[in-house]
């Protein structure tokens, strides 16, 4: 019985019949998925203003000088924190750059860093035993020798640990990817209600509002930010915060021009008008960058599926009636 589902999974045409159907779904699931997707504008704010609360209570816990993480680590997961105090993971795997990376994802509670603490540690466990299965209990890799078999499951366990730092390097790319096209307008915006009168909590403010919908990620750290310049102490703090979240060298500029304003009482509007400027022209030199590259990214598409069709469509013709005479 095992001999058969073994072979009937490692079937060649069995395989490709799945994989077909997993790609036919996949694009069915792509092309109707936007349809059916409702903007989580609300549930975004919602979670920062969760923080907004958790900043006001912890402010006011220090300036009490009672301790205040006792509720707000209850709110923790309690399975997954019992594992990472068990094991002591945050001293096996937490490093001074940890906890910015998972801010930069757009995780910043306690429980998302005991969340992913515990996953590095679960999934290489869970790889190797799926990857055992498949190599020894469904006969994979068959052809191979005992070595390579070996070698793969370990190879396959050693993704497991790094799969949670994927995850989280991808979803830093994606709210980077957004912060950065809607920036340039952000700033405009900014500098626009600088320049009629509004401070800088209430520009921060503004924006978040009328950038949600463009960029839901700008909008969270902008709001954030508004919430650490009420209460923290230091808004040089607030500032470069905002600068460590996003880790974007153009979000750093504009922080660091803050900061050297409220020092220095320097005009803030003609900062963020250069820092605007800047900002356009290198989505502009980005842009430009993308579309120089694409003649070469054609290249291969266009020998491999567009130069055949189109050498059968001009020669078939004249090889039919080349077959026909002779």
């Amino acid at each position: 019985m095992s001999q058969d589902l073994a072979a009937t999974l490692t079937n060649p045409s069995m395989l490709i019949a799945l994989f077909v159907a997993i790609a036919v779904f996949a694009t069915l699931y792509t092309i109707a998925i936007p349809f059916f997707e409702r903007g989580d504008l609300n549930k975004r704010m919602k979670a920062v203003s969760t923080e907004r609360e958790q900043i006001r209570a912890r402010e006011r816990a220090r300036m009490n000088a009672e301790p205040g993480k006792a509720s707000l680590r209850a709110q923790n997961n309690r399975p997954v924190r019992q594992i990472v105090e068990r094991f002591n993971l945050r001293k096996a795997l937490v490093d001074d750059n940890t906890v910015n990376k998972l801010r930069a994802a757009g995780f910043r509670s306690e429980n998302a860093l005991n969340t992913f603490l515990a996953a590095r540690f679960l999934l290489p466990f869970l790889f190797f035993a799926l990857a055992a299965f498949w190599v020894f209990g469904l006969d994979g890799l068959a052809e191979r020798g005992m070595p390579m078999r070996v070698l793969a499951v370990i190879g396959i366990a050693y993704i497991g640990f790094y799969a949670p730092n994927i995850y989280i390097s991808n979803r830093i790319g994606k709210r980077q990817h957004s912060i950065k096209r809607a920036w340039p307008d952000a700033l405009d915006l900014m500098l626009i209600c600088v320049e009629s009168g509004i401070s800088i909590e209430a520009a921060m403010r503004r924006v978040s509002e009328e950038l949600g919908e463009q960029s839901p990620a700008l909008a969270e750290e902008m709001v954030l930010t508004t919430a650490e310049l009420s209460f923290l102490p230091d808004r040089r703090a607030a500032l470069e915060n905002l600068a460590t979240r996003t880790q974007l060298e153009l979000v750093r500029s504009v922080t660091q021009a803050l900061i050297q304003a409220d020092r220095y009482g320097t005009p803030v509007a003609q900062a963020l008008r250069v820092l605007a400027q800047e900002g356009r022209d290198e989505r502009m030199n980005e842009a430009e960058k993308k579309a120089a590259a694409l003649p070469p990214k054609l290249t291969v598409p266009m020998i491999l599926f567009f130069l055949p069709v189109l050498i059968a469509v001009i020669l078939g013709p004249a090889g039919i009636q080349v077959a026909d005479r002779f």
